[in-house]
Parts: structure tokens; C-alpha cells; sequence
């Protein structure tokens, strides 16, 4: 027998010539003039440079303005106010409300923040219509605005109510000395209670000021040892007169060269 006789071929209407099978190719961006671009270069190139503008104007804004630095952190300072990040103030202003602070402070920190954000997950869920306009879009446009309205409360409460005086001052870097801790003067200021308010380093603390480079003389320190002065309540000096003017010329010559 010679190769390729005796052989019939049998053709199957229902499977389509690869002429006539539809081309999963899509359509020419001509076709849609004015809705939509390719992504590289078009669309990306366009991301890059307005994401470049904001970037260098965000990088000026830093170097003309610099981020504040406040003293060094004090653990042993229980009167500190600490103050987070202003992305963080409405947060910060929850934790103050008694239904979540103290015993409740798991319901402020992670019970109403996770709801929160757990909602932002059912988000697609809950309205997954193909309407783009708010006005049809109740659900989501409410969630939306509430959440909004809750941040912006929030976080202008917290600014409103802040002691921002009592936060200058506990934040502002102060002068600092060698403190001779074995020297009488720094005893005398210890047996009164001085390094309570005023820090162990005497520069400052619990919303008391720092007593290194005041530039008062020890008469007038020794006058407000004993009378008080502004915050400072008097009669809380104990000592004798022969004390008195040795914690007065310690304190005056704290910071001098």
C-alpha cells in the first residue's frame, strides 16, 4: 500500500477554523477617544511627573519648616503631657472620653477603631451597585460622611482642649549642667522636695521650670525658696538660714562657666 492512500479525512463543522474563531484582542485605543489611554507610556509617565511636583514641594515645606524638637525624653517625669501626631489626634481625643478610657480603654483603643476600619472592608460588600453618583449611593455616601464628620470632630476637640502653654514648656530644650549630686547644695534641694518638681538634673519637669542658668542671684533665689513664686506655693523650703544660702548659691551657679 502507498503511503497516504486507503486514508479519508473527516471535517467537523462545529470546531471553527482559526480564520473565523474571535480574536481576544482588545479594542484600539481610537476607539475610545478621550476615555481612556495606554498605560506606558501615557498614563504613567503623567503619574511620575504630578507625584514628582508634589514630592519637591513636600520636600521645600520641610526644609522651610522643620519638624519641632522637644527635650529629651524623661521617664521619671509623671507631669508630661504627651501629644501624638496630629493623623493620630482623633484617636487621642477618644481615649479622653470615659466610655473609652480607663477600665474601658480596650473600647477606645480596639473595639470602636476596629469596627471602624472593619467597616471599610464590608464597604464593597455592603453597596456593590454599579452607580457612581453619591446621591445614589446612600449607604456608602452616609458611612462616608459620618466617618469624615467623626476624624474632623474629633481631631479639632483634641486641638481645641490641648494645654498648648503647658506643652511649650514641658517640651522646650532647656540648658543643661554637671549636677555634683554628693555636693550639699544638691542634698539640701533633694531633703526639700526641689528635684520632685524641677527633675533630678534640676532642669525642669512635672510643669516646673529648669533652675540651670536662670540668671538670678542667690538672694533672689533664696527669696523665692521662701515666699514661692507664681505656681511654686510657699513654705516649702524647711531648712535653716545656713542651708537656705547654700542651696541659693548652688542653684545660681548651676550653668555658669
Amino acid at each position: 500500500m502507498h503511503r497516504g492512500k486507503g486514508m479519508k479525512f473527516v471535517g467537523d463543522s462545529r470546531v471553527l477554523a482559526p480564520s473565523a474563531r474571535k480574536k481576544m484582542i482588545p479594542k484600539d485605543y481610537s476607539e475610545y477617544p478621550g476615555k481612556t489611554e495606554a498605560f506606558w507610556p501615557n498614563f504613567l509617565l503623567k503619574e511620575w511627573m504630578v507625584g514628582a511636583v508634589f514630592l519637591v514641594g513636600f520636600l521645600c515645606l520641610t526644609v522651610a519648616n522643620p519638624a519641632p524638637l522637644e527635650r529629651i525624653a524623661d521617664p521619671t517625669d509623671t507631669g508630661y503631657i504627651p501629644l501624638p501626631d496630629w493623623y493620630f489626634l482623633f484617636l487621642y481625643q477618644l481615649l479622653k472620653y470615659t466610655f473609652a478610657s480607663g477600665p474601658y480603654t480596650v473600647i477606645g483603643a480596639m473595639v470602636i477603631p476596629g469596627l471602624a476600619f472593619g467597616g471599610l472592608l464590608l464597604a464593597p460588600f455592603l453597596d456593590s451597585g454599579p452607580e457612581r453618583r453619591p446621591m445614589k449611593r446612600p449607604l456608602a455616601t452616609s458611612f462616608m460622611l459620618l466617618g469624615i464628620a467623626s476624624i474632623v470632630f474629633l481631631t479639632w476637640q483634641s486641638v481645641d482642649t490641648h494645654d498648648w502653654a503647658q506643652a511649650e514648656r514641658q517640651g522646650k530644650i532647656v540648658a543643661e549642667a554637671d549636677i555634683d549630686k554628693a555636693s550639699d547644695g544638691y542634698k539640701i534641694a533633694s531633703e526639700n522636695t526641689c528635684i520632685t518638681c524641677h527633675g533630678d538634673t534640676l532642669s525642669g519637669g512635672a510643669g516646673a521650670p529648669g533652675l540651670i542658668g536662670t540668671g538670678l542671684s542667690a538672694e533672689e533665689i533664696a527669696k523665692i525658696a521662701v515666699e514661692g513664686q507664681n505656681g511654686m506655693p510657699a513654705g516649702i523650703f524647711k531648712g535653716d538660714e545656713e542651708q537656705l544660702k547654700k542651696l541659693s548659691e548652688f542653684i545660681a551657679g548651676l550653668g555658669e562657666e
